[in-house]
């Protein structure tokens, strides 16, 4: 099911304009939802699965936006727990996303943005300053003491997020859910998937 959606998503990436040609003003093409498969995993040395108010979010977001939550997972502030997380959803060619939750601060035991930066073959530096500045307007100068980022491994997009529920919703309200959305005009992420291991 995943080959035959990568099969389509490249077939349509090559018939219609993506992010690196200038699209057509013109281009209104009805498009669908392509539902893509996304772990989420909550990094915290205090939460459980009960009290894992982000991670929770985070699966509600996902499912009501039409995309399938592969696996849920919560492990400690440790970064080889962390980086072993992601790395086996990054080997499977099931996920396409994974998002994390938690670990992103400045505190000792922060180790999130260490645990995936490692793994990551591009990085998607405008993802966290675009949440940063987003965040500006609701906590201020606070927002700098955030660490998040996203980027791609071995063809997976990978997200890292503040461990606050708030966090989370702007995250996935104002920039996830519309770049893992392929009808997002003029470009998103979801429509230059089959094209990340090129």
């Amino acid at each position: 099911m995943i080959a035959q959606r990568s099969a389509d998503g490249h077939a349509l990436a090559e018939s219609r304009n993506s992010c690196d040609r200038k699209p057509a003003m013109n281009d209104e093409t009805p498009r669908e939802l392509i539902p893509l498969q996304v772990a989420i995993l909550t990094v915290s040395d205090s939460r459980t699965e009960a009290t894992d108010t982000s991670g929770a979010l985070l699966a509600e977001r996902v499912s009501k936006a039409g995309h399938r939550v592969h696996e849920r997972l919560l492990v400690k502030d440790d970064i080889y727990a962390i980086r072993a997380s992601v790395s086996d959803w990054i080997a499977r060619t099931a996920v396409e996303v994974v998002i994390c939750t938690g670990g992103t601060g400045i505190t000792g035991r922060d180790g999130t943005p260490e645990a995936v930066a490692v793994l990551l073959d591009k990085e998607i530096e405008g993802f966290g300053e675009l949440f940063r500045a987003i965040s500006y307007a609701d906590i201020g100068t606070s927002s700098l003491q955030s660490r998040c980022l996203a980027g791609v491994a071995n063809g997976t997009y990978v997200f890292c997020l503040p461990g606050s529920t708030n966090a989370c919703a702007t995250a996935w309200d104002r920039l996830i859910s519309q770049q893992l959305d392929y009808r997002t005009r003029p470009c998103n992420l979801a429509e230059l998937m089959p094209r990340l291991k090129e």
